[in-house]
């Protein structure tokens, strides 16, 4: 059988399937589930004229909208 069933052989590459599938199955939950979480998470941008491209000061124009 020269290691068919060994781990380089059907097995190893069983695994390897069932490994990245059970990743992108883990991703994909966790992205509806941030998804869902975040899409009535409103906010507005105030003084766009002063918002340059590339600077740490840009946060400051950002405000979560709270609703009631």
């Amino acid at each position: 059988m020269n290691g068919l069933f060994g781990i380089n052989g059907l097995l190893g590459y069983l695994v390897a399937v069932l490994l990245v599938v059970g990743a992108a199955g883990v991703f994909g939950f966790a992205a509806i589930h941030i998804q869902k979480s975040q899409a009535t998470n409103y906010y507005k941008i105030d003084n766009q004229d002063a918002i340059k491209m590339k600077s740490v000061g840009n946060e400051d124009h950002y405000q979560l909208v709270q609703e009631k």
